[in-house]
């Protein structure tokens, strides 16, 4: 006999009932289980066979969901790939050598197995010693045993095209097997000696040359001859390689060798040469090979980090939802019937929330696993790519981070779960009678959604603004979370209010406002994801427009504009006269005037001195009382910073700089861009043997106080005399506080002048090539340097502020281009209506572009508002924290990144013209069931 479920049946009349005690809430379970299981198995069935249906709804929804799983993929496989091993470290720094043997000091550490981690064990830090030679090495090392030094890179630079190139420089004798496993001969042979360099490619990019090629050194002018194409698997960038006969003179502090050890590395040689000071890295430690969940592992991560990370992702995730939502909307519409007749063959409203729920679970694994595999794939196929251009360094393997890509698949299947969620309880609401005949159901917009979104939004700005006092990144970015979902909850609410307010608009825009209300499952969705885009967008380019702002009003400027500094180079080279200097000056920079600018030395006629430092002596009572490094309360804070003795001239509370310099006049006109009267009269104050000072706070009564501190070895304390000279206050905003004494009070101090560097006038700031004509006109005389002012600092952020705009474009012309389409799709039967009253094509055409409008705009303006309030309230609230700091702090403008704003502005546009021009002037004649 057959029972079917549902079926009552009575036992015999005195049939014994032998049930278990508890047996019946076990069976019943079972069954519930069983039942869940078979309706989720046909809901995903009905899902399956609608995504091939909907091919079109469901391309775009895979497209959706798999593009930023495809990036997230390739960045965490690439991430995986370029976080070496430790394992991988290891070789890498070997090579073909069994140890990694590196000089700490001369005292005994104490390190791990690995040699990456290590500590002094005793002994004297302070005591100088001599760093162990490589001989010395080698008998350490026992017989047998090899040893070569591996010298740290070190910069040089080459002279190409009239201007210098600086790289970096390896010492090795490449045709030593042990210096030969850290790097890769690609091309031509190794260097066998001095005038012979090999090159990675990089460096022959940015040196102009070949192979076989020749190229000439800027310190020396040495013409040297490239034999070979080198590369370094941890420096992909410009880098030499000189034979270590052609490596400068001095030895290096803290020597490395790489050693080769025939009987291996044995635990009491490396505490041998760990007693020496000697730190040993060598294979015998390394960890068997265990799967990571996280790259790295062994080094901690930081809790902030990754919550600003999970934060972020929350961000991605919501976009996704809201961008994918609409489209799961449309679909339950077209799908009315068939629910409905799901309904009517007895199914609830939980089964009907599992059909359309189980869409999103279908299209989220297709898309997850489609993102994945092409991340991955495309992760693989450009690592050439990525190592050259934006790693540096080649990657340890082929690997792929399967945790990551599994928790990427599963956000992937969440977002479409996510996306599905209010369609599915709009369709297990409906009227099932409705559904029959094809109406559409007027959907009921409760008040307490409105409620609740106010509360999230107000909620979120006060959490972000609390945030902002600390500073805190995860709690602002949470607060903005929150703020985001308030409004996405407001937005419905407010699609409503517009229709009601369009009913004085024209035909177009009124039915594109009254299609937004009726159908706001898909609407206010698309405007959400443009509203979060666009306000994203907004909010940080308005935090780096007022950071660059910030910047600005801090900067320092240190000369005047077309003057220029010329520093001899080293101090073992010749140096260029000032007529040379001169005549270089006016051939190539139009120089108007040169002065030699002179510092102070310590010797005197008496001797020299081991040490010697002048300085201005504030008068008494003009020094600031309170110190950065003091514990302030509130009170003394404000205290402080309404002294007019704590006024720092640049901001510089923890000790001012003060250049001293000699010189009779000639030289400040140029250095500090003062007035010709001011230069005239502090010219007068150095003729009468008195000092000039930048800093007016330093003279009291027409006097300056001047200490000089002298000390005739490093190890005793210095004598100081004070002498109190006639001074000058020149009124100058340019350049650090100076000190400048004429030659004949120098002299009168005991002090003598050294020429440092000439100040050139010139009409303007020179360019690169005046500069490089001028650096080589004088090289047969000396190298030198040429120091101009920048100017205003660069806008390292001008790029992003440029690019933020156009990703929020890109996703609202996309939001606004997908809600179109699909309310095209869901308003056929209206535009046979108006076909059957006589409109004419051109109203399909003007009817997409006001859906487009309705969309785009109010995401857009909603977004504009929202992003300018979003930064409104993270600068108040972060200024607030400055305006009782100690020492005082600029604070930030608000500053309307209008170049963003006008490109957000335009997109609306554009979105409309495209929906205008793209849209199919015929308008179809259908038959409505209702």
């Amino acid at each position: 006999m057959t029972l079917r479920p549902g079926v009552r049946f009575r036992l015999p009349a005195g049939a014994a009932r032998e049930v278990p005690p508890g047996a019946g809430a076990p069976a019943g379970r079972p069954r519930r289980v069983a039942e869940l299981a078979g309706s989720w198995r046909a809901a995903l069935r009905i899902a399956r066979r609608e995504a091939r249906r909907a091919r079109g709804r469901t391309a775009l929804v895979l497209a959706m969901i798999a593009l930023p799983v495809l990036a997230l993929s390739f960045l965490a496989a690439s991430y995986d790939m370029a976080h070496l091993t430790r394992e991988e470290r290891i070789d890498r720094r070997l090579g073909a050598a069994d140890a990694v043997l590196s000089w700490t000091g001369g005292v005994p550490v104490v390190q791990d197995r690995w040699g990456e981690s290590w500590y002094t064990q005793g002994g004297d830090l302070s005591a100088p010693t001599r760093p162990t030679s490589t001989p010395e090495l080698e008998e350490l090392l026992g017989p047998g045993a090899r040893a070569v030094e591996s010298p740290r890179p070190t910069p040089v630079t080459f002279r190409v095209d009239g201007h210098g190139e600086s790289m970096t420089a390896r010492d090795l004798d490449l045709t030593d097997p042990l210096a030969r496993g850290t790097a890769r001969l690609l091309a031509g042979r190794a260097p066998a000696g001095p005038g012979e360099i090999a090159a990675s490619r990089a460096a022959l990019r940015r040196l102009h040359v070949r192979l076989d090629g020749t190229v000439t050194v800027a310190d020396d002018s040495a013409t040297v001859r490239v034999v070979g194409v080198v590369e370094f698997p941890d420096d992909l960038g410009p880098v030499v390689v000189r034979h270590p006969g052609d490596a400068p003179p001095g030895e290096p502090a803290a020597p490395t060798w790489l050693a080769a050890l025939p009987g291996g590395v044995p635990a009491d040689l490396v505490h041998r040469l760990n007693e020496r000071g000697i730190l040993v890295t060598t294979r015998a430690g390394d960890d068997p090979g265990t799967p990571r969940l996280w790259p790295g592992g062994d080094s901690p991560t930081d809790v902030d980090d990754l919550g600003v990370g999970l934060l972020i992702g929350g961000l991605g995730l919501l976009e996704v939802v809201l961008l994918v939502g609409p489209a799961f909307a449309v679909g339950v519409r077209r799908r009315r019937r068939d629910l409905a007749l799901v309904a009517v063959a007895g199914g609830d409203a939980a089964q009907l929330r599992r059909v359309v729920l189980a869409d999103g679970v279908v299209l989220g694994c297709l898309g997850a696993v489609t993102g994945v595999l092409l991340g991955v794939a495309a992760a693989f196929a450009a690592r050439p790519l990525v190592e050259q251009y934006v790693n540096g360094a080649r990657y340890g393997g082929y690997r792929c981070w399967p945790a990551a890509l599994v928790v990427i698949a599963g956000v992937a299947v969440l977002a479409g779960v996510l996306a599905a969620l209010a369609p599915a309880w709009t369709a297990a609401r409906q009227d099932v009678v409705a559904g029959l005949a094809g109406r559409r159901t007027p959907a009921r917009h409760r008040g307490r959604w409105l409620a609740l979104g106010l509360t999230l939004a107000v909620g979120g700005a006060v959490i972000a603004a609390l945030g902002a006092t600390r500073p805190t990144p995860v709690v602002i970015l949470a607060g903005l979370i929150l703020g985001e979902l308030g409004l996405v909850f407001c937005i419905p609410t407010l699609i409503g209010l517009l229709a009601r307010l369009g009913r004085a608009l024209p035909l177009a825009p009124r039915i594109a406002l009254r299609d937004a209300s009726r159908n706001r499952a898909a609407a206010a969705p698309a405007i959400s994801a443009v509203m979060a885009a666009v306000a994203g967008s907004v909010a940080l380019g308005a935090y780096l427009a007022s950071d660059q702002a910030r910047t600005a009003a801090v900067h320092q400027v240190t000369m005047p504009p077309g003057s220029v500094l010329v520093t001899p180079e080293g101090t073992d080279r010749p140096v260029p006269s000032l007529r040379q200097v001169t005549e270089a000056a006016r051939a190539h920079l139009d120089a108007r005037a040169v002065a030699p600018v002179s510092t102070v030395a310590c010797g005197s006629a008496q001797g020299s001195a081991a040490f010697c430092d002048v300085s201005p002596v504030p008068p008494p009572g003009a020094t600031c009382p309170w110190l950065p490094s003091d514990a302030l309360s509130t009170a003394q804070r404000r205290l402080a910073r309404a002294d007019p003795r704590c006024e720092q001239r640049f901001g510089d509370y923890y000790g001012s700089y003060v250049q001293v310099l000699i010189d009779d006049g000639s030289a400040l006109p140029i250095l500090t861009g003062a007035a010709p009267a001011d230069v005239a009269a502090a010219a007068a104050t150095l003729r009468a043997g008195g000092v000039v000072v930048t800093d007016a706070r330093q003279v009291r009564d027409g006097r300056v106080a001047v200490a000089v501190d002298r000390s005739d070895a490093v190890d005793r304390p210095p004598a100081r005399t004070v002498s109190v000279l006639a001074g000058y206050a020149l009124p100058v905003e340019i350049g650090p506080d100076r000190l400048v004494l004429s030659p004949a009070t120098a002299s009168r101090l005991g002090l003598t002048r050294a020429v440092t560097s000439w100040a050139i006038a010139t009409p303007d700031t020179p360019d690169r090539t005046r500069i490089d004509a001028f650096t080589g006109a004088l090289r047969p005389a000396g190298p030198v340097s040429v120091t101009t002012e920048p100017g205003r600092p660069p806008d390292r952020d001008a790029p992003l502020l440029l690019l933020l705009p156009a990703a929020a474009g890109l996703i609202t012309v996309g939001a606004a281009g997908i809600a179109t389409g699909l309310a095209a799709a869901e308003g056929r039967a209206d535009l046979s209506t108006l076909a059957a009253v006589g409109a004419s094509p051109g109203v399909r055409r003007l009817l997409s572009l006001c859906q487009a409008g309705v969309i785009a705009g109010l995401g857009s303006v909603l977004g504009i508002v929202a992003g300018l309030g979003t930064a409104t309230i993270v600068l108040f609230s972060t200024n607030r924290q400055y305006a009782d700091s100690w020492p005082v702090q600029e604070p930030y403008p608000l500053v309307v990144p209008w170049t963003a704003l006008g490109v957000l502005a335009l997109v609306p546009l554009v979105t409309m013209l495209g929906a205008g021009l793209f849209t199919r002037s015929r308008l179809p004649v259908e038959r409505r069931l209702d």
